[in-house]
């Protein structure tokens, strides 16, 4: 007994509506980017306080914080404290690695107007909205604004 086999037969009319489909994203996509319609851009309201910091890691895992501006210490993470701090700097700290830039260039931690704060990474531009985080993990980073060297 001889069975046949048939390739399946997409009908002409559905492979020319998929790639009028795609065609039309790509053409709207294309539009938005060129254009920015369609786009939201936030505009943060002025800044009222900005501090650079570095991060370096103490001894026995405590991780230590330094005004930029005259590398005074002023604050030291112990060891298992302060982990929404320590990821966050662990993450930016990685994407310097893979950039090649090194621990020198400061970060910036600003607070705006409206009570917003946000930490920049000032070799990379890359700019993490805190509050996004909650109110906890904020004022985890907004104490460090607060904090003086200690020289």
């Amino acid at each position: 007994m001889s069975e046949v086999f048939h390739e399946p037969v997409v009908p002409k009319g559905g492979v020319l509506a998929g790639a009028a489909l795609i065609l039309f994203a790509l053409a709207a996509v294309t539009t938005v980017r060129l254009t920015g319609a369609g786009g939201t851009h936030m505009t943060l309201p002025a800044a009222v306080e900005s501090r650079d910091l570095q991060f370096e890691d103490g001894q026995h895992g405590a991780v230590l914080v330094f005004d930029a501006s005259d590398h005074h210490l002023v604050d030291t993470l112990a060891p298992g404290s302060n982990g929404f701090i320590r990821v966050v700097m662990r993450g930016l700290a990685r994407e310097r690695k893979l950039g090649d830039i090194g621990a020198r260039p400061p970060f910036r931690l600003t607070r705006y107007a409206g009570g917003e704060i946000t930490l920049t990474d000032t070799s990379t531009g890359k700019r993490i909205d805190l509050g996004a985080f909650g109110s906890t993990n904020t004022e985890a980073f907004a104490r460090l604004l607060k904090l003086r060297s200690s020289k």
